[in-house]
């Protein structure tokens, strides 16, 4: 992706993404912890640097939600949008329906690329760029059941993940791309999480 090959683009990268996130989770918090909701806005925030640096019209984001594993079309090409704190698994389908997570597992390929965001607080993690070819080698090498991280059955499903090896692997290919990011936090007043809504609601 041309993204990760233009100077002015990674140094942006690198300066703003960590401020970004900190805003998303300052916008998720509820009663000290961060909810499930950050995920949608990082999300949101990576989509927004696509459409920044190749334009509205190569970035179709008009995807129904319901659509596993592409959150993004680009340039006619599907893409998945991920991001991940620390060295966890990546989440390939939400769901708490056991016979769907049989089926999704059944039916299951890389379908798209991944532009994964690798978050580490304090320390170095990165964006990383892991092509559909580069998925698609180690899974066949991996197997499916190395390659998936499926919950047990009897257990509340969250869904299934990409493994921690199989993420490792891919993150370690020398076909993928990387922007690497420290990951620092900025000592700055972050915005209550309903300020931006009741400024609307002040409105005359």
């Amino acid at each position: 992706m041309s993204l990760f090959n233009d100077p002015n683009i990674v140094a942006k990268v690198q300066r703003k993404l960590p401020f970004l996130f900190q805003l998303a989770e300052a916008e998720s918090r509820r009663a000290g912890k961060v909810g499930m909701e950050v995920g949608s806005k990082r999300e949101q925030i990576l989509i927004a640097l696509l459409v920044y640096r190749f334009g509205a019209e190569n970035v179709c984001t008009n995807v129904p939600i319901t659509t596993p594993e592409v959150d993004v079309i680009i340039f006619g090409e599907p893409l998945s949008v991920k991001t991940i704190t620390g060295s966890g698994g990546v989440k390939v389908v939400w769901t708490v329906d056991w016979d769907s997570v049989k089926r999704f597992v059944q039916w299951y390929e890389p379908r798209s690329d991944i532009l994964l965001a690798q978050i580490k607080w304090d320390n170095e993690g990165g964006l990383f760029f892991i092509p559909k070819a580069v998925q698609t080698t180690l899974f066949q090498e991996l197997g499916k059941d190395c390659y998936l991280s499926v919950p047990r059955q009897g257990t509340n499903p969250r869904g299934v993940e990409i493994s921690r090896q199989a993420l490792r692997a891919m993150l370690r290919d020398k076909g993928a791309q990387k922007i690497p990011i420290r990951w620092e936090r900025t000592t700055v007043a972050m915005p209550e999480p309903y300020e931006r809504w009741l400024e609307y609601w002040q409105r005359d």
